[in-house]
């Protein structure tokens, strides 16, 4: 449940950050999503800017998955200090995981695996996305954590209260 909260929120952050970026950018809030689906149809998605079944659904699925990924990366980071109670440590981890998603996103995979939204957008907006991925996977846990306390609130040692 941590890591469905922590990357489902930053994939869709990140995503609103592709879509502002990439109509700024490429003129087209598609175009950095469709890009991401360069990973299944080749050089042809790069230059998509309309949204299609075969690049926009592709590239959001690539997008939601990768977002996932990241999360669980996220999660680990973050409960290896037993139990994380502070904010600070939540906002460390997503840093560090976020870094690690850029690192292996933009210099490690071989460039067929890339995002691909990287060849789309500027560095700054490269930036953005990524501090939306991180803001994501903080506001994912957080909205988990106040879920989890108003529960205590509600329930006793009886059960429901």
């Amino acid at each position: 449940m941590r890591t469905l909260a922590a990357g489902g929120a930053a994939g869709l952050l990140s995503a609103a950050a592709l879509a502002w970026r990439g109509r700024r950018d490429a003129h087209s809030a598609v175009a950095p999503l469709n890009a991401t689906s360069h990973i299944v149809w080749g050089e042809e998605a790069l230059h998509a800017d309309r949204p299609t079944l075969r690049h926009t659904l592709t590239g959001s699925l690539l997008h939601a998955g990768s977002a996932l990924m990241w999360g669980l990366l996220f999660d680990r980071l973050l409960h290896r200090l037993r139990p994380p109670r502070q904010a600070p440590a939540v906002v460390r981890s997503a840093v560090e995981a976020t870094a690690a998603a850029a690192v292996v996103d933009l210099l490690l995979v071989p460039r067929r695996l890339t995002p691909g939204f990287e060849r789309r957008l500027s560095g700054r907006s490269l930036a953005l996305v990524y501090a939306a991925l991180a803001a994501g996977m903080v506001a994912g846990t957080m909205a988990i954590r106040q879920g989890s306390r108003e529960g205590q609130r509600k329930t006793g040692p009886e059960g429901p209260v």
